[in-house]
């Protein structure tokens, strides 16, 4: 019985030394922070800061309830995205695993560097990073990403809710204590610029970025609450109190958005290839929950459009949003409203 058992040992053993070593799987390796504080288009603002400029708007009001003063949709049985502390067990868990779904499929090919089809949204965001950051079309162009996104989610990995959000005015300067960053769902985010090893995405390789550049590195974080303490409920209001959409958009870009993606550090500090960090997802939802809420203050929010692009051109309605190929280029008159036909959804609060 023994030489029998011997035999198959040394041929299992033979069988192994015959793949290559690039074949095995390696951990990715962990970059220095530095290589993630990438190129910035905007500047984080103070509370003060935000403060000031709604006291020089004098027009300013008070921001209302969400849905208060919602307009009525045009379109049939809106999605509901529901805050995730709000969220049952079920529903983290189904949203959890459509994101994990999309990262072990297969990338399309368009888009350079992305080794799955989660990182063709990567890649999309790092190609477009100075177009749409930086500039008043930042809250339009990625309202229609997240909204991209969901659509993947549903439509190639069987998901059949909404995206989720993180009220992080709730857990500002406190986020290692909100669900989110526990070994059940995203992981660690207190990991002082360390590889992500709890949680759903342990082990992650990443492929996209920093930066421009492409090198492979495992998803990190770099808790700061010095930072995420600037996600307050008061910044997101003084922004919300400027008038004009222009205005409102710098300062939310600023504030709580950037101080959101400082925060967390790493990975989301890299300006191009944040999405990379699958929090990215909850953490801009929220941004544009904010954005939504701003709207609902007053109807016309919904029709009119200010500011500029990029280059300096002024937003109209009929200025185009393009993802690359990833979904159809719409224009802004196609997102400004999420209740319409391109898109239908609201936020639960």
């Amino acid at each position: 019985m023994l030489i029998p058992i011997l035999s198959s040992l040394l041929a299992i053993s033979a069988i192994a030394a015959a793949v290559p070593q690039g074949n095995r799987p390696r951990l990715a390796p962990k970059l220095p922070l530095s290589d993630f504080n990438t190129t910035k288009f905007f500047q984080p603002i103070t509370l003060e800061e935000a403060l000031e400029g709604a006291r020089n708007d004098k027009t300013a009001e008070p921001e209302p309830a969400e849905f208060s003063m919602g307009i009525m949709a045009t379109c049939a049985n809106p999605r509901v995205r529901t805050e995730w502390h709000s969220a049952t067990t079920d529903m983290r868990r189904a949203y959890v695993n459509a994101i994990r779904c999309l990262l072990g499929r297969a990338p399309s090919g368009n888009f350079r560097g992305a080794t799955n089809r989660y990182e063709d949204a990567v890649a999309l965001h790092q190609s477009l990073t100075p177009n749409v950051h930086g500039n008043h079309k930042f809250l339009l162009w990625h309202r229609y990403y997240l909204w991209a996104f969901e659509d993947m989610l549903r439509g190639e990995c069987g998901y059949t809710g909404s995206l989720l959000w993180f009220d992080e005015s709730v857990y500002a300067g406190r986020f290692s204590q909100s669900s989110v960053f526990s070994n059940d769902y995203f992981g660690a985010v207190n990991l002082g610029g360390n590889c992500v090893t709890n949680g759903a995405f342990a082990g992650l390789t990443l492929n996209i970025g920093p930066g421009t550049s492409n090198r492979p590195h495992c998803l990190a974080r770099n808790e700061d609450n010095t930072k995420t303490a600037n996600t307050n409920a008061q910044i997101v209001d003084a922004c919300n109190r400027r008038t004009s959409y222009a205005d409102m958009a710098s300062c939310s870009e600023g504030g709580a958005h950037a101080w959101g993606h400082n925060g967390i550090g790493a990975v989301m500090q890299d300006t191009y290839g944040s999405p990379g960090d699958p929090v990215f997802w909850l953490h801009h939802a929220w941004i544009d929950r904010n954005f939504r809420i701003w709207q609902n203050a007053d109807q016309s929010r919904y029709t009119y459009i200010d500011g500029t692009d990029r280059a300096g051109n002024p937003l109209t309605l009929d200025m185009g949003i393009s993802l690359n190929g990833l979904r159809r280029d719409v224009r802004i008159r196609d997102v400004i409203n999420t209740l319409e036909e391109t898109m239908c959804y609201k936020y639960s609060y």
